[in-house]
This record gives structure tokens, C-alpha cells and sequence, in this order.
């Protein structure tokens, strides 16, 4: 797999600075998909029942067997050359815990549901996660609180402008959704993430990269187990727990990011009022 796809991902783009772990490993290699098997190894990852990870080439999934089904069955995730699985891959490196759990679910409400024309509540969100999730990590403060509130209300000068300053010190934001990614490697303005809101420590901004990283992946994890009930078949994970991020709206990752940028209501949308 030569992936000359790569040569063409700006890695100085702040919205890869959350796969930055697993990027630096392998974007010089000629053949990333050994690099990155290489990693899998040398990290000891395993899916949920503890088999270990490896990414194979997207023939050894069967004809008729659902892709997550597979993963959760052998440990093997089927790969392309290209972008949007090149992202995928970087995502399981440096989210393992979040992405077994996110498979966990996926491959439960299938051997429950079958595979038909509806996912079905639990298993749509969690493919939403998968592909388009941005993590919103905010302290539990009053600046922290007020932004989330701010943006599940839609009211983006507020958040946008008005409490500029938070995002650094009071929140951050970590891709996570690989299909996410992959739009931004030619970005537009209209690419929006569904948020997943993470309440962190305070210090949280203070530690490392690497040890943000990995606190996340394991905070959130427990999260989703959480949702889960003992036999992994059922789910209060839905759509309703995300809130949408215009992803160039953050502060920093746009340039000319003045008031009439975020007048623009075809992509700073204001919320929808339920009809009475």
C-alpha cells in the first residue's frame, strides 16, 4: 500500500494535532499500513474479547460478513489505500480504548438486529461517533459550562467571540470522527462535527499532550461502557448526546474569523424551535 494520498495531508493543520501520536509514526514510511501494524504490535492492542489488532487488507472480509461483526470476531480491520481508512487507522492508534468500545456495541446490535435498511437508535449514534465525533473536553467551571450551554443553544458569537478566550484554557477540542478528518484534508466551511462533551480536571490543559490523549481515551471509554447493559446488546447512546461544531467556527483553526464569518447562517445555523 503506497499511499501517496498522504503526501498531499497538511499535518500542521491544528484539527491533526489529536492524531499526532500515531501520524509521526508512520507519515515518512513508504508502506504505513506495516507501520501502523508494527504499532498495533508493539502496543499490545487488542478489540473487545482481547484478540489482537491488526489492519488487513480490505479482501479478507468475506462477501455477506458486516465489517464490524469482523473486527469484533477475528481482530482484524479491513483497510483500503485511501484517505478515509488511512484516517481510521491513526483513530484506532490513538483512541484504542474508545474505538473497541464504540465496536463492542456496534457488532452487539448487529448479532441482535441483523443487518437491515435501519441501524436502529444505538448503533446510528455510535456509527456518527465513530465517523464524525469531535471531543469538546471543558473544566468543570462556570467559563466551561457556559460555552457548552452557549453552543447547544446555537448562539455562536456568544460562543464563538464573546468567549473566545475559553477555548485553551477552559476547552479544547480533539477530533476524532475519521471521515471528519478526512473532509478537512481539503477543508470547507461548512464541515460541522457532532460533538461529544467531556467534562475534564481542571489541570487538564496543564498536562502533556500524550497524557491528554490518553486520559480521554480512557475517560470516555468507561463513558460508552456505561451506556452499555451487561450483554452489550442494548444502549442509551443515541444521536441527542451530541451537539453540533461548525469545526472552522473554533477559534484559531480559521483565519478572518470576524463577526461576519459567523453571520453566515448557512453554516452557523440557529436552532431549531419545535412546533407547538
Amino acid at each position: 500500500m503506497p499511499g501517496t494520498f498522504v503526501e498531499s495531508i497538511d499535518w500542521t493543520r491544528p484539527w491533526y494535532a489529536s492524531i499526532q501520536f500515531a501520524s509521526k509514526k508512520v507519515i515518512a514510511q513508504v508502506d504505513w499500513l506495516a507501520a501502523l501494524n508494527q504499532q498495533c504490535s508493539a502496543l499490545e492492542l487488542t478489540n473487545h474479547q482481547g484478540q489482537p489488532l491488526s489492519f488487513v487488507d480490505q479482501t479478507a472480509l468475506p462477501a455477506g460478513n458486516a465489517y464490524e461483526s469482523f473486527i469484533s470476531e477475528t481482530g482484524g480491520i479491513p483497510t483500503r489505500d485511501n484517505p478515509h481508512d488511512f484516517f481510521n487507522t491513526l483513530a484506532w492508534l490513538s483512541f484504542p480504548r474508545i474505538k473497541c468500545q464504540l465496536n463492542a456495541l456496534q457488532a452487539a446490535q448487529i448479532e441482535r438486529a441483523g443487518i437491515g435498511k435501519s441501524r436502529g437508535a444505538a448503533r446510528d449514534a455510535a456509527t456518527i461517533f465513530d465517523e464524525n465525533a469531535a471531543l469538546l473536553v471543558i473544566s468543570d467551571t462556570e467559563q466551561g459550562r457556559s460555552l457548552v450551554d452557549s453552543l447547544r443553544a446555537h448562539q455562536w458569537h456568544a460562543a464563538f467571540l464573546d468567549q473566545r478566550d475559553s477555548f485553551g484554557q477552559h476547552a479544547e477540542v480533539w477530533l476524532f470522527g475519521h471521515a471528519l478528518m478526512e473532509k478537512l484534508v481539503a477543508p470547507y466551511k461548512a464541515i460541522t462535527a457532532h460533538a461529544w462533551v467531556v467534562t475534564a480536571p481542571d489541570d487538564f490543559h496543564l498536562k502533556s499532550h500524550d497524557t491528554r490523549r490518553a486520559w480521554l481515551d480512557l475517560h470516555v471509554a468507561n463513558n460508552l461502557s456505561a451506556n452499555l447493559t451487561a450483554n452489550l446488546a442494548a444502549s442509551s447512546l443515541s444521536t441527542a448526546c451530541f451537539t453540533p461544531l461548525p469545526v472552522l467556527g473554533i477559534p484559531g483553526w480559521w483565519p478572518s474569523q470576524d463577526r461576519a464569518f459567523y453571520d453566515d447562517a448557512a453554516v452557523f445555523r440557529p436552532e431549531r424551535r419545535e412546533r407547538s
